[in-house]
């Protein structure tokens, strides 16, 4: 016999290699997962309370035409009717809760029409896309447009 390592040395010495990897795995998890994790699935519970404890910062479309009936009277029948005003407004939940220092910012309208209206790949066939320098050269959206009621005539 000899006196030299076995032929399955190498094999215990990779099973030890793996447990002492998958225990600092477990030390590491134990630290760095919540203890909440899980209770809803692959979802932290404590996410809920976090959640609820922002301020929402978004209002809801009919919170806005309630205060502006004549903007809702123009949106009738338009194809922006159904875009949410925050879409180009921005977020104004305070300004729709009464909090009157809370204004919608002043909007450039080549810039803001153009966030969606601009020709790129991916928009719906039929879209309304413009490439502007050849639409409009250097004319503003709202010189032709109301921003409302986009169409013309």
């Amino acid at each position: 016999m000899s006196n030299g390592p076995r032929h399955y040395a190498h094999v215990v010495r990779v099973l030890g290699l793996f447990a002492g990897g998958f225990a600092l795995f477990l030390v590491v998890r134990y630290f760095l997962i919540p203890a909440d994790f899980g209770v809803y699935g692959f979802y932290r519970a404590g996410a809920l309370v976090d959640a609820r404890a922002h301020t929402p910062m978004y209002a809801a479309t009919n919170v806005c035409l309630d205060c502006h009936p004549d903007v809702a009277k123009s949106r009738e029948g338009s194809k922006h009717e159904k875009v949410n005003c925050q879409a180009c407004h921005g977020p104004l939940a305070r300004h729709a809760a009464g909090d009157v220092k809370e204004k919608p910012a002043a909007l450039n309208p080549r810039l803001l029409c153009l966030t969606c209206h601009t020709k790129q790949a991916g928009l719906p066939d039929g879209f309304p896309s413009v490439v502007a320098r050849e639409h409009a050269g250097d004319s503003l959206c709202t010189d032709c447009h109301q921003p409302h009621r986009p169409k013309i005539g």
